[in-house]
C-alpha cells in the first residue's frame, strides 16, 4: 500500500516538475505560481512518506532484536522499539495533515495587521506585547518578519502595527490568531492596583500575487505626506509618507516607514492586494452562505479568541479549549501548544478547503 501510493506520488511530481518546465506556464505567471505551490506540497508529502517507509522498516528491525535479544539486551531493546514506535506516530501525523483537506492559500506569506481596541493607552501596550509575541515566535519558527507600517503612541503602545511574516507554513500557523484578543491585568498606570480588561485586534491576511490581484490604476487615489511619530510630531523633512485609496472599495493603506515614497507605495499596495484578496474571499464565502441559508462567521467580531490573564499567569484559547498556566512563556512566543490544538480542531472538522494533494 504504502510502495503504491508513494509511486503515485511520485509519478505525480514528476509530471508537476514537467508542467513547470512548460514554456506556456513559464510565461503565465499565475499558473506557474500554482504549479510551484503544487511542486512545494508533492514534495513535502514525498518526503514524509519516504521516512514512513524507513521507519517501517527500522522497527520490524528492532523488533527482531527484541524477539532474538537475551534477558540483559531486552530493556534496550523495547527502549529502542518505543522511540521508533514515538517517530512513526510523528511521521503519521504528518502525513494525515498533508493529506487532509487543504486550505486554497496555504504556503502563502502572512500580512498581520495589530491594533489597540478597548482600553485606550493600555490596549496599545498589550498590542505591542502581542508583536513581539509574534516576532520571537516567528523566529521560532524560522520565519522572516518586516515590519511594514508602524504607529506607535507616547508611551510605546502600538496603535497600528502591520507585519509581514515569510514561511513555508506560516498561513496555516498564524490564521487562526485573527480576532479580538482580551487582556486582564494591572495597567501600568493604574495606582490602586486594580485588574483591568482590555482588548487588541489582530487581522491575518494571505499575502496576494500580482497576478492574482489586478489594480486598474484608475481605480487608484494616490496622497504623499510628511511622516509622523508619536504626539503628531513630524520625523521626515520629505512628503514620503504614502497613503492609498482603492476609490470602488473605499479600503485604505498608509504607509510612512520608510524614507523613501517609492517604497512606501510598494508597501502600501502589497497589503492592499491582500486586503482585497480578504475582501472577495469573505464575498464568495457570504454568497456560498445565503446559497446554503446558513450565516458565515456571524458574530465573530464580538466574540474573543483568547484571553492573556497576568495575575493567574494563564492564557486561554476559547476556540480549542485549551488553557496553559505558562503565559509568561506564551508571549515569549512559545505558541506551538495553542497553534497545534488549533490546526488538529481544523484538520478534524473536514473544513479545510481544497481535497489535499
Amino acid at each position: 500500500m504504502d510502495a503504491d501510493r508513494l509511486f503515485e506520488l511520485e509519478q505525480r511530481h514528476e509530471a508537476v516538475l514537467a508542467r513547470l518546465a512548460d514554456p506556456a506556464v513559464l510565461a503565465d505567471q499565475r499558473a506557474l505560481t500554482e504549479t510551484a505551490r503544487e511542486q512545494k506540497s508533492l514534495e513535502l508529502l514525498l518526503s514524509a512518506f519516504r521516512r514512513r517507509i524507513a521507519i517501517l522498516a527500522d522497527l520490524a528491525t528492532a523488533r527482531e532484536m527484541l524477539a532474538s535479544a537475551g534477558d540483559s539486551e531486552r530493556g534496550l531493546a523495547k527502549d529502542q522499539i518505543a522511540e521508533v514506535e514515538a517517530e512513526l506516530a510523528t511521521i503519521e501525523s504528518l502525513i494525515a495533515e498533508l493529506t487532509s483537506p487543504r486550505d486554497p492559500y496555504d504556503g502563502r506569506n502572512v500580512i498581520m495587521e495589530i491594533r489597540g481596541a478597548e482600553g485606550g493607552e493600555e490596549a496599545n501596550l498589550f498590542a505591542r506585547d502581542l508583536m513581539t509575541m509574534y516576532q520571537r515566535y516567528a523566529e521560532r519558527r524560522g520565519w522572516k518578519v518586516e515590519v511594514l507600517s508602524s504607529v506607535f503612541s507616547d508611551q510605546g503602545g502600538a496603535n497600528e502595527v502591520v507585519l509581514r511574516i515569510a514561511g513555508a507554513d506560516c498561513w496555516r500557523r498564524l490564521k487562526h490568531e485573527a480576532g479580538p484578543h482580551r487582556v486582564q491585568r494591572v495597567p501600568v498606570t493604574e495606582s490602586q492596583g486594580r485588574v483591568h480588561t482590555s482588548s487588541a485586534t489582530v487581522v491575518v491576511l494571505p499575502e496576494a500575487d500580482e497576478v492574482e490581484v489586478r489594480i486598474d490604476p484608475a481605480d487608484l487615489r494616490v496622497d504623499v505626506f510628511r511622516s509622523t511619530g508619536p504626539g503628531g510630531q513630524s520625523v521626515n523633512t520629505t512628503d514620503s509618507a504614502v497613503r492609498v485609496t482603492h476609490l470602488p472599495t473605499g479600503i485604505t493603506v498608509s504607509m510612512q516607514d520608510e524614507k523613501s515614497q517609492i517604497q512606501n507605495r510598494a508597501k502600501a499596495m502589497a497589503v492592499l492586494r491582500s486586503r482585497l484578496l480578504d475582501a472577495e474571499k469573505h464575498r464568495q464565502a457570504q454568497e456560498q452562505a445565503s446559497q446554503r441559508r446558513t450565516q458565515v462567521g456571524g458574530g465573530g467580531r464580538s466574540e474573543k479568541v483568547r484571553t492573556y490573564n497576568f495575575k493567574e499567569n494563564r492564557v486561554t484559547d476559547h476556540r480549542a479549549k485549551v488553557t496553559l498556566h505558562n503565559l509568561d512563556r506564551f508571549l515569549n512566543g512559545e505558541l506551538d501548544g495553542v497553534v497545534d490544538a488549533l490546526v488538529e480542531k481544523e484538520r478534524m472538522s473536514g473544513l479545510g478547503g481544497e481535497p489535499a494533494v
